[in-house]
């Protein structure tokens, strides 16, 4: 009896000394964390956005602001291809600005809250609420949650570990892992400063362009990429290459590919037109991010820019989540 005492004893001691040093279990720190995003304002962050999809990892500066209610601006930058694309939220809708070609497009769309966003803050928390089954440790580094993720159209990337600090309960970073838990997404936050003051003029469009036009070379249709054969890492099943046909058009040639079977589709690239217009132009469908770039889809396709090229894939057969993970896995071939 007096042992068995003795070790309750010594369970109550052990608790109250992790309770007196500071630790907090799961619970508490979600409902921190609901608490947290309620309050808020509003934030600044920067992020460093790395994609190990490919043949070679491709690394992304973020920069995001965020003020409550619906108010953002992610601003995505890769210096060494000289990429760079903005995506706003203001009172009029959703915009994707590629400033380097001079054109905004304007959606109808209810991004971010459809789907997780990994450099988001409240959608992270969101995520981290929503799972009732989400994995919680404390380690020296802070708080790890390992939860499921919400993307519609891309099942790749079904599982995320997400790193938070134990003070301020601030993003460290995130991975975005597939089903074996490789981390195939990864996200590190260098900065994140929650504030309340925020001007709104931070998610202008017109602003935006100029500003970011200064920053980022205008590409010339003489500066654009050659019509480099590109390649799909992954086809879907029951697709298989066919043929390929050039033709004439405005900005030189446009290359198309036809892929036929049971999940046939074309795949069409030619040179980006510098647009001559300053204002956003209306474009269907959803902004989706591929991993490289911005891209739009609508029903039956899905259209994108890259280093001066635009890229369109079509089809009858294929899911929106079967034409996001083609266009996700594009890359240049590579000659044997």
């Amino acid at each position: 009896m007096k042992k068995r005492l003795a070790a309750v004893f010594l369970s109550l001691i052990v608790v109250l000394s992790l309770a007196a040093c500071g630790e907090r279990g799961k619970e508490d720190v979600v409902s921190s964390l609901q608490e947290k995003v309620e309050k808020m304002g509003g934030y600044k962050a920067e992020a460093k956005l790395t994609i190990k999809t490919g043949t070679e990892p491709q690394t992304y500066d973020v920069e995001i602001i965020h003020k409550k209610p619906m108010y953002y601006k992610v601003s995505l930058k890769n210096a060494a291809k000289g990429q760079s694309q903005i995506i706003l939220r203001n009172d009029e809708g959703v915009f994707v600005l590629t400033p380097a070609l001079n054109k905004s497009f304007k959606f109808q769309s209810d991004w971010p809250n459809n789907s997780s966003q990994a450099y988001l803050y409240e959608s992270l928390v969101k995520d981290i609420v929503v799972d009732k089954e989400a994995k919680f440790t404390s380690s020296d580094s802070g708080y790890v949650f390992e939860t499921k993720t919400n993307y519609h159209n891309n099942s790749q990337l079904p599982l995320q570990e997400i790193v938070l600090t134990k003070q301020e309960l601030a993003p460290v970073g995130v991975k975005l892992m597939d089903n074996d838990k490789n981390p195939l997404v990864e996200v590190m936050f260098t900065k994140m400063q929650f504030t309340d003051e925020i001007d709104k003029g931070a998610f202008d469009v017109k602003k935006n362009m100029t500003t970011a036009k200064g920053e980022v070379p205008t590409i010339s249709t003489n500066e654009a990429d050659e019509l480099e054969e590109m390649e799909f890492t992954q086809l879907p099943k029951g697709a298989g290459f066919k043929d390929t046909t050039e033709v004439n058009a405005k900005n030189g040639k446009r290359i198309i590919k036809t892929y036929d079977g049971e999940k046939s589709f074309t795949f069409m690239q030619e040179k980006s037109v510098q647009s001559e217009v300053s204002a956003p132009v209306q474009k269907s469908g959803e902004p989706v991010y591929l991993g490289y770039t911005v891209g739009a889809l609508a029903p039956k396709m899905i259209s994108w820019s890259y280093n001066g090229i635009d890229y369109t894939i079509a089809s009858e057969d294929l899911t929106p989540e079967e034409l996001v993970e083609l266009a996700s896995s594009m890359e240049k071939k590579v000659m044997k």
